[in-house]
This record gives structure tokens, C-alpha cells and sequence, in this order.
């Protein structure tokens, strides 16, 4: 089955084929079709900007899609970066910047819990589905490994005492935000079978 995945974001691509290979699905990124145009999310939240990605590209290519965005909460900055996590030090999307926004914006503070959520909006034969996954944990003190991307060295996830930056891939495939959005997005389309 091919699906158009809806981003530019080189990382994502490679996170999510990493955790469907073997199914079946074959995921096409904007990149690989050519698409240039710019998507603007201006929604309100992250699952609004999930159907922001999906609508466009179901409107302009009639195939299967599946957009995804994902935010990080942090609890003691009343949810923030939210549905401002990319562009949370400016609209350079620049990770580094973004984390020691964050880290500089917590202190010393103790208060640290956090969470990432990711949102799947799919449409497929004119049927629109929305699945999301969560991932509790906290914010560290300082950035921690080189694996990962995005806010992934800051951020410790429950139960675990190191950072997504340091974890392992398959650990990371197993537990986080994006691989749980995807479970239920491949359980729904084999429930189809």
C-alpha cells in the first residue's frame, strides 16, 4: 500500500520507516514526489495541524495521506512549546536554540515533568482517521547524546534515566510518542484487511 507521508522533515521519514518496515506500507515523502510547497500550520493545536498537513495534500493529490505533528508539553510552561515546538526559539526551526529555551526557561527548577504527543490524521478513500501517542517523562538539566533529533537530548522518558539523545533506536521505536501514534494507525489499517 502506498501512502504519501506529509512532511519535509528528513528525520521524521527516516524514524517512521524505520518503525513500519516489514508491513507493507510503502511511505512516500513530500521530497520524493517533488512537492516545494511550503504548508502553513496555523492551527491551534497540534491536532489541527495534523489536518492542516492531510486536507492540503488530500486536496491537491487525491492519494492516501498520512500527516503527522508532534509538540512537547511541559507542565511548569503551562504546555509550552506546544503547538510551537518547531519554531519555539523563532522561525529558523533551529533545535539547539529551542532546547536551551526550554532548559533556560525551567532554571533550576525541580518541577520538570513533560510530554511528548504525537498526532497521526490519516485519509484514505475520502475517510479521515486521527490517532495520537503520548510519551510521559521529564525535562533534564542539561542536553544529553547526539541520537535522535529535535528537543530528544533534554527529554527523559518515565522510567527511563537517560534521554532520548542517549537511548538506543529500537529503545526509542518501542516506547516513544511517534511509535505509538503509529500502533494504532497500523492496527486500524490491518483491522481494513
Amino acid at each position: 500500500m502506498k501512502i504519501i507521508l506529509a512532511t519535509h522533515n528528513d528525520n521524521k521519514v527516516k524514524e517512521i520507516q524505520q518503525i513500519i518496515k516489514g508491513t507493507g506500507i510503502n511511505l512516500i515523502s513530500l521530497k520524493e514526489i517533488n512537492w516545494t510547497e511550503e504548508i502553513e500550520e496555523n492551527g491551534l493545536t497540534i491536532e489541527e495541524n495534523a489536518w492542516i498537513k492531510a486536507e492540503t495534500v488530500w486536496s491537491k493529490l487525491g492519494l492516501p495521506v498520512i500527516a503527522e505533528d508532534t509538540g512537547l508539553l511541559v507542565d511548569a510552561l503551562n504546555g509550552a512549546p506546544g503547538v510551537h515546538t518547531a519554531r519555539y526559539a523563532g522561525s529558523d526551526k533551529d533545535s539547539n536554540k529551542n532546547m536551551q529555551k526550554v532548559l533556560e526557561q525551567l532554571g533550576h527548577s525541580d518541577k520538570r515533568t513533560a510530554r511528548f504527543k504525537t498526532v497521526m490524521s490519516m485519509i484514505k478513500n475520502d475517510e479521515r482517521h486521527q490517532f495520537i501517542g503520548v510519551c510521559e517523562g521529564k525535562i533534564g538539566y542539561i542536553k544529553t547524546g547526539n541520537k535522535g533529533f529535535g528537543y530528544d537530548p533534554i527529554f527523559i522518558p518515565k522510567g527511563y534515566q537517560r534521554s532520548f539523545g542517549q537511548l538506543s533506536v529500537k529503545v526509542k521505536q518501542t516506547i516513544s510518542h511517534r511509535a505509538a501514534a503509529l500502533d494504532q494507525l497500523l492496527r486500524y489499517l490491518n483491522s481494513e484487511k
